[in-house]
C-alpha cells in the first residue's frame, strides 16, 4: 500500500515492467535491462529509482507492528537464580496466521508456528508480567513483529494490459506498508532500501544510500512507515 501524503514537483512517470517481478505499492523500484530493453523492476537498494505505485502479486501481505501477547502460566517453580518460571512448555495465539517467518520477532524467546500463528514459551522461561495486579508474576507478555500473508484475498495485476508501471520519484511525503519488520524505524532514522525492495534502517553495505527519512515510525494502532523521499 502506498499512500502519497505531499509532493512537489512534476507527475509519477509510467515505465515498462520488468515482466518477472511481482511487487505492492510502497516498494521501491529500480531501472534494469531485459533483453535489449531498459525496464522498472524491485531495487535492490543499490539504485534506487523511486516509489511503485501499482501492485502485481499472487498473495497480499500486510504488517503487524508492537503486537502485545498475554500467555497466561499454570504451573510455576523458582530455578537456581531464584527466579520464577515456568514449569511446563505455554503457548498463545497472534492475531492473525500466515506469518512470514523471515519477518518475525519477539522480545522473548519463542516457536512460531507460521500456519496459525501459535508461540510456544519453552518451560523454565522466566516470567515477567502480573496480569491480575497481585504484585506476583503469574503470566508472559510478549512483544512481537512480524508480516502476514492477507486470507482470503487473491493477488492483483494493475499493471495487466498495459505492462508500465507508475513510479513517484519526486520529493514529497509518502507512507506505505511495505517495510522491514526486523528494524526500528526512529523519528529522523535515515532509510535505505534493502535487498527486497523495502525500506529499512539498516543498511545493507556501503554502497546503498540513504533515501530518505522517518517522519513517522510504524506502531500497533499505525502500522504504516510515514517518510520523506528525497
Amino acid at each position: 500500500m502506498l499512500k502519497v501524503i505531499h509532493t512537489t514537483g512534476p507527475s509519477p512517470v509510467s515505465i515498462p515492467l520488468d515482466p518477472t517481478a511481482e511487487f505492492q505499492g510502497g516498494m521501491i523500484a529500480q531501472l534494469k535491462v531485459f533483453g535489449n530493453d531498459i525496464v522498472a523492476g524491485i531495487s535492490d537498494g543499490t539504485a534506487p529509482y523511486g516509489i511503485i505505485d501499482d501492485v502485481r502479486t499472487t498473495a497480499f501481505t500486510k504488517p503487524k507492528v508492537d503486537e502485545i501477547v498475554i500467555v497466561n502460566v499454570k504451573a510455576t517453580e523458582i530455578n537456581d537464580n531464584g527466579e520464577l518460571v515456568s514449569s511446563d512448555d505455554v503457548t498463545g495465539f497472534l492475531e492473525f496466521p500466515n506469518i512470514i517467518e523471515s519477518s518475525f520477532t519477539s522480545t522473548l524467546t519463542v516457536a512460531l508456528n507460521s500456519v496459525n500463528g501459535a508461540i510456544t514459551i519453552p518451560s523454565e522461561t522466566p516470567l515477567n508480567y502480573d496480569s491480575d495486579g497481585d504484585g506476583v508474576y503469574d503470566s508472559f507478555r510478549v512483544i512481537v513483529n512480524y508480516i502476514y500473508r492477507v486470507a482470503g484475498r487473491p493477488g492483483d495485476d494493475t499493471t495487466l494490459g498495459s505492462g508500465r508501471v507508475t513510479i513517484h520519484y519526486q520529493r514529497g511525503l509518502y507512507a506505505t506498508d511495505q517495510f522491514d519488520t526486523l528494524a526500528v524505524f526512529p523519528v529522523n532514522a535515515t532509510l535505505y532500501v534493502g535487498l527486497d525492495g523495502k525500506l529499512t534502517t539498516k543498511q545493507p553495505t556501503e554502497k546503498h544510500p540513504g533515501i530518505g527519512f522517518v517522519t513517522g515510525p510504524p506502531s500497533a494502532i499505525n502500522s504504516t512507515l510515514e517518510f520523506m523521499w528525497l
